[in-house]
């Protein structure tokens, strides 16, 4: 009789981590384009071209003078002051270089600000539609996401009220992300100091601010820190940011956090173990991105060109029947409402939400979407505009002649 130590076995934590829904229809998708049937792909998460040259200059010239070695664990000084340098210019926020921690992406540093921060059963509040990877990394650090639902109404955006409410004895975190992947939603300077009287009443609540897309902002909008609200704010707000969106550096790998001195000392040393430092070579071709006038001008081509994209997808959107959407003043997505489809049975599937939908349209119209099932909100799907403007259209006029057939 084996005991129960003689057994192999697999963390309990892994349990909780959901399996991505958007996998399924991307390995569908790209096994139809492997069998040459012409499927359009509208769920890019990165722009859709190259990084800019003179970024990746700066990354042969890494290799040719030997910068292959290990880096400090925070990632090299010149390139934590260059962070330090860019949140001064654009965001008004005064850090010195032991606040920065540099890592292998945005995501791998929000990862490090939960397992810093969070202690078993400790509740982090996440509004809805979230990006999917938050509730998994909560989990993952033992904490407990607490989903704080927003309407189309509000363009979703998380309300003082729905804040105060959500916040209990175990609130140990928010998560703000603006501009927002999926929603496209963008916090203003009112929003977030409204919040921010809130969460002065709640001292012991730390503010995650997720800023990856602040870059890509539209309508006259501008971005605004909510580490800016206030002295308090700032101490307990964690920027996470990086370069993977602004710079189309998204293979990289290169994101950081810039907080109070103790929480970016923890996050070091908890990096020191586990990844050592970034890939050396990716630190300097981030600084040479964040130093050069070469940058200024890539992230203003950028925003034009996603601006133009946003526009033509929002007028094709509005002459199509059946479904509904708002148009995103940030990032680079739609959400758009397919709650209208619900109940009817097409091509032989009865569609009870969006992952329905999405296995409809990739199987009969030929595009792939993302299910906002995946966001925790089921009535949506979400469509990217990082692609090509002639696919972009393409996709569209598929999209548009399938709902208008049914």
């Amino acid at each position: 009789m084996s005991k129960s130590y003689d057994k192999l076995t697999i963390a309990k934590r892994t349990a909780n981590i959901a399996p991505s829904l958007t996998l399924a229809i991307t390995a569908k998708a790209k096994k139809m384009q492997a069998d040459g049937i012409k499927v359009i792909g509208f769920g890019a998460g990165e722009p859709d071209f190259n990084t800019p040259d003179f970024i990746i200059a700066a990354a042969k010239k890494a290799l040719d003078e030997g910068h292959t070695k290990y880096t400090p664990s925070a990632g090299i000084f010149t390139l934590r002051q260059a962070i330090c340098a860019k949140l001064n210019k654009d965001n008004g926020l005064g850090y010195t270089p032991d606040q920065i921690v540099v890592s292998n992406g945005a995501k791998h540093s929000l990862h490090n600000v939960c397992q810093a921060i969070l202690e078993d059963g400790d509740e982090v509040i996440i509004s809805a539609p979230y990006w999917l990877t938050y509730p998994e990394l909560v989990q993952i650090a033992g904490g407990k996401p607490v989903f704080v639902e927003t309407t189309a109404d509000s363009g979703f955006i998380m309300t003082p009220m729905q804040l105060e409410k959500a916040i209990t004895k175990k609130t140990k975190a928010v998560i703000i992300n603006s501009p927002s992947n999926p929603t496209g939603g963008v916090y203003s300077e009112n929003d977030l100091r409204d919040l921010a009287r809130v969460l002065e009443r709640h001292p012991g609540v730390y503010v995650i601010s997720d800023e990856i897309y602040e870059k890509l902002v539209y309508d006259g909008k501008k971005h605004f820190s909510i580490a800016n609200a206030s002295k308090d704010l700032y101490d307990r707000t964690i920027v996470v940011n990086g370069m993977s969106k602004a710079y189309s550096m998204t293979g990289w790998r290169i994101g950081y956090t810039a907080s109070n001195v103790s929480l970016a000392t923890a996050i070091d040393n908890m990096q020191s173990h586990t990844t050592s430092n970034p890939n050396s070579i990716a630190q300097y071709a981030a600084l040479e991105a964040l130093t050069s006038a070469e940058g200024d001008k890539f992230l203003t081509k950028l925003t034009k060109t996603f601006n133009e994209r946003r526009k033509v997808m929002a007028e094709r959107l509005s002459k199509m029947p059946v479904i509904s959407y708002i148009t995103p003043n940030g990032a680079f997505y739609f959400m758009v409402n397919i709650g209208m489809l619900k109940g009817k049975t097409i091509g032989g599937i009865k569609i009870n939400g969006a992952q329905d939908v999405a296995e409809i349209l990739l199987t009969q119209a030929e595009i792939a979407v993302i299910p906002g099932e995946a966001f925790g909100a089921g009535d949506y799907i979400r469509l990217s505009y990082a692609l090509s403007p002639e696919d972009i259209e393409k996709g569209l006029d598929k999209l548009e002649k399938f709902l208008r057939n049914i």
